[in-house]
């Protein structure tokens, strides 16, 4: 003997937004795209389209490629590396052998020096060095790249840490030894830096870009008596 089974009740329409509150729920999206676009989009327009008179571009522009969405095994003891880490911030990034050969510790001091050179706005600028092997990180390499950190400070202070995989490593592609990428706040490639091979000139050739970006770009900077 069956059961006897209640009918459910119709489920009622959703009645279809009005007009308006549609065209306020579109703008609504639109405004909170341009506020994560808008500040990068800026940085890019003033510094290539409407440059100072007589300045000359330090850094090789690149068509922008989002970096892969992979998480990549860290290394040196670091915790693994997303390209969301890198969101919201400048990034001086390198590709190198664990050995990390002259052209290798260069690029390591440049980047260094080119984020030390911005001063109160150097958090804003963060560091990479993705490793191409399966090597432990070289210790020489890491003293220079902290040399100059806060007292206290470990050999990788500030300097982050990741084993490279073959996707990142095409989309950072073509590289010479010594290269320094400059990653977006999106996650892009955006500029790359071929020639360190004099310290102190490409550091403050490095440096002379960066500021330019970090002046037109917003993002991660932090508001008078607050955080970022």
């Amino acid at each position: 003997m069956s059961s006897p089974t209640l009918a459910a009740p119709d489920a009622e329409p959703v009645p279809p937004l009005p007009p308006a509150a549609h065209r306020r729920a579109r703008r609504t999206l639109l405004l909170l795209a341009a506020v994560c676009v808008l500040p990068v989009l800026a940085s890019y327009l003033m510094f290539y389209l409407w440059p100072p008179q007589g300045r000359v571009n330090h850094g090789t522009l690149l068509e922008p490629v989002p970096l892969p969405a992979t998480v990549l095994d860290g290394a040196g003891g670091q915790p693994a590396l997303a390209r969301a880490e890198l969101e919201g911030r400048w990034t001086l990034l390198i590709t190198a052998p664990a050995a990390c050969d002259a052209a290798c510790t260069r690029a390591l001091y440049v980047m260094r020096q080119a984020r030390l050179a911005q001063a109160r706005e150097m958090a804003r600028v963060g560091r990479v060095w993705l490793i191409t092997d399966g090597g432990a990180p070289a210790a020489e390499a890491l003293s220079s790249a902290a040399a100059g950190t806060s007292p206290g400070a470990s050999p990788a202070d500030g300097l982050r840490l990741a084993r490279a995989d073959a996707a990142w490593l095409d989309a950072l592609a073509p590289a010479t030894p010594g290269t320094i990428y400059l990653i977006d706040p999106l996650g892009q490639r955006m500029m790359r830096f071929d020639d360190t091979s004099g310290r102190t000139a490409a550091a403050q050739a490095l440096s002379r870009d960066l500021q330019r970006l970090l002046k037109y770009s917003g993002l991660g900077r932090t508001p008078p008596g607050g955080r970022p």
